[in-house]
């Protein structure tokens, strides 16, 4: 199983899928519990400043309308049945950007005992349940910053290449 994709879709499909959204990406928003900060900074993404809607970006009411989830705050216990009600009702391909470091690892929230942890965390969740979700992409930062966060929708959409790859080394 690959880390950042877990589907039945092929890479092929993902990218024919990627290729057939034309028109502007919508956006669903799904605060999980954080403090905030990561949310303040997708609406300075979203403000005259940095003006995302240039590029077609558009912040939506539902998830059925949906082309990608920003996911911010560490998953709590109250919060899993609506983050996965939410993402079962988005179309596919489902793409998800976990904003923030606790989206991305569960930040000081981590192993409490309210919160399930960071987005990784219920990836096996969502598979047992039947939502597949084809892209993942994680920004870190306590909060992060906005150029980070434009920066990770270009990388999901494919209209980047990725700068830094992680691997895991043995000590």
């Amino acid at each position: 199983m690959d880390i950042t994709t877990i589907s039945s879709f092929s890479k092929e499909d993902l990218e024919k899928a990627l290729k057939r959204i034309k028109r502007s990406i919508w956006v669903y928003h799904i605060n999980t519990g954080g403090c905030n900060g990561c949310d303040i900074e997708i609406l300075d993404v979203l403000t005259p400043w940095f003006d995302v809607e240039r590029f077609g970006i558009k912040l939506v009411a539902s998830p059925r309308h949906a082309d990608l989830a920003l996911v911010t705050g560490p998953i709590t216990i109250k919060t899993l049945p609506r983050v996965v009600k939410a993402l079962r009702a988005m179309p596919r391909p489902r793409l998800v950007l976990a904003i923030g470091s606790c989206a991305v690892g569960g930040n000081i929230w981590f192993e409490s005992y309210s919160t399930i942890g960071g987005f990784y965390k219920i990836l096996d969740k969502l598979h047992e349940l039947g939502v597949e979700i084809d892209k993942i992409v994680y920004v870190p930062g306590c909060p992060a910053r906005p150029e980070a966060i434009i920066y990770g929708v270009a990388l999901l959409l494919g209209l980047v290449k990725q700068k830094v790859h992680y691997v895991r080394k043995k000590a």
